[in-house]
């Protein structure tokens, strides 16, 4: 369905309605009240004004460095991080449900992480099998018994949202591991404010800009006890890696530390780092090095990105480690379903945001109604992420089906399925005009375990192709400013 034929520009003639959630237009083709400012700002452009805020805005990012790596292209990985120049607004009641639902999530994946690796009571009641946590690859035996400092097994999270058809946001995944992703929604902010300074300054938008030092206050309170003035890292896997922008520029915000496995040592159960004026202990490492490569006397012998007797450091409680090891667990997304049950059964509460209806393939059932519709669903494997691993339904192939076929025969316990979604979908500006883009959003959540703390927006990822369900930045995806009214 178009819009009205009232419209008065051209700016929005290749601007197209359907079933999905259009964040800026309701059924009718009305605009949404909360839009009106910046959708009279749209209408007042010229394409010469885009053209210049384009070109202002990717050389802010240029100069910046603000890169990401996209892998399995010829033409070259490294690329500007892509953008999107209209914003994406949220309500102020609508950010309020989102927060509740994200403290009581975050809240019950920590006790259920301690539970799990500690009395393995929820285990023990069949709450969630016993079986689906001894066989997630990203279970730790290693951290049976383990104390973590203040029980705080994930401090930062990353939990992608999308809105679905009738205007509700349900939760489509967790990321407690090495969430990514946080700088570009600052980055972002920063380009809004520049490009578009006057409509910012109208529209009451709650700010973002201390998230840095809300992470560095978070890491600080977890430090090990007796260490009054801790010295805090950031682990990076180097310079190579696809996220090291996000590393380096975090490091910056918080005024620590950026090193990699070789700047640092092990030695009689204390960690320190490697400085020009000799030895500094380490209490807290920010990581953004995965559980495997962490100690390659613990876990893959062949690392080189981590440090020889970390594990025993870390267990001993002289150093704090950022999220805590095998927190994959709770990323796992076979472990996600049932995540509905694991908020009523440590909180005695329904789940404020639901999950998507999600098929697991180890059930008969629903693996035999899974193959038999494959063209209609989307399958993805329970450990990967950045969109990799992934069948897409009604976009794939016959072979491509048939291939994923064989390997949920092959190994039923490795996918689930979901129903393919319509995803909101939000204006973008192209040289051809605003078309509509489906999007997510990924907020950012602190804990350290006495409160929550989530920075009032979050990073809205766009699939810029039309037609695209992928918004991944891996997989060429985009972001968008996401502004959150203050009433």
């Amino acid at each position: 369905m178009d819009l009205p034929a009232e419209a008065p520009t051209p700016m929005f003639q290749n601007y197209e309605l359907d079933i999905a959630y259009d964040e800026m237009f309701a059924a009718d083709g009305t605009t949404r009240a909360h839009y009106d400012g910046i959708y009279r700002l749209l209408l007042e452009l010229t394409p010469e004004e885009y053209q210049q805020r384009k070109n202002a805005a990717d050389v802010t990012f240029l100069n910046q460095g603000i890169t990401f790596t996209v892998y399995g292209h010829d033409e070259g990985t490294e690329r500007i991080f892509p953008y999107d120049l209209i914003p994406r607004i949220i309500t102020h009641s609508e950010w309020d449900t989102i927060e509740r639902g994200l403290i009581q999530r975050i809240t019950a994946l920590n006790l259920f992480l301690h539970d799990i690796y500690h009395e393995g009571r929820i285990l023990q009641q069949n709450i969630v099998p016993r079986d689906l946590v001894y066989t997630c690859k990203h279970y730790r035996r290693q951290m049976k018994g383990v104390q973590v400092q203040k029980d705080v097994y994930t401090a930062v999270v990353g939990t992608d949202l999308v809105r679905v058809a009738g205007g509700q946001f349900v939760v489509l995944e967790d990321n407690l591991r090495v969430p990514s992703g946080v700088s570009y929604m600052l980055s972002n902010r920063h380009l809004m404010k520049y490009v578009f300074p006057r409509i910012f300054g109208q529209y009451g938008v709650r700010p973002i800009d201390d998230y840095g030092q809300k992470l560095l206050s978070t890491l600080r309170s977890l430090a090990p006890k007796r260490r009054d003035d801790p010295t805090i890292v950031l682990l990076t896997p180097g310079v190579y890696n696809s996220a090291y922008f996000e590393h380096t520029f975090l490091a910056r915000q918080m005024g620590i530390q950026l090193v990699e496995g070789r700047d640092l040592l092990a030695h009689d159960n204390v960690l320190y780092m490697r400085t020009s004026a000799g030895l500094k202990r380490v209490d807290v490492i920010y990581r953004r090095v995965d559980d495997d490569f962490l100690d390659p006397l613990a876990f893959r012998g062949d690392s080189i990105l981590g440090v020889a007797g970390l594990l025993n450091v870390y267990r001993a409680g002289n150093v704090v480690l950022a999220n805590a090891i095998g927190t994959g667990i709770a990323d796992d997304k076979a472990v996600y379903s049932y995540v509905p049950d694991i908020i009523k059964y440590y909180l005695g509460e329904d789940a404020i945001l639901p999950n998507v209806e999600t098929y697991r393939m180890t059930d008969d059932k629903s693996r035999s109604y899974v193959l038999q519709n494959l063209e209609t669903l989307v399958v993805k494997a329970v450990g990967e992420s950045g969109g990799y691993g992934m069948l897409i339904g009604p976009h794939s192939t016959a072979q491509e089906r048939e291939e994923f076929k064989r390997r949920i025969e092959a190994d039923p316990r490795n996918y689930i399925a979901q129903p393919t979604l319509a995803l909101s979908r939000a204006p973008c500006l192209f040289d051809s005009g605003v078309e509509a883009r489906s999007i997510d959003l990924r907020p950012y959540i602190l804990y350290d375990g006495d409160k929550v703390s989530i920075v009032p927006g979050g990073l809205t990822r766009v699939a810029l192709r039309r037609g695209s369900l992928v918004v991944n930045s891996s997989q060429g995806g985009g972001s968008k400013d996401t502004w959150v009214l203050n009433a």
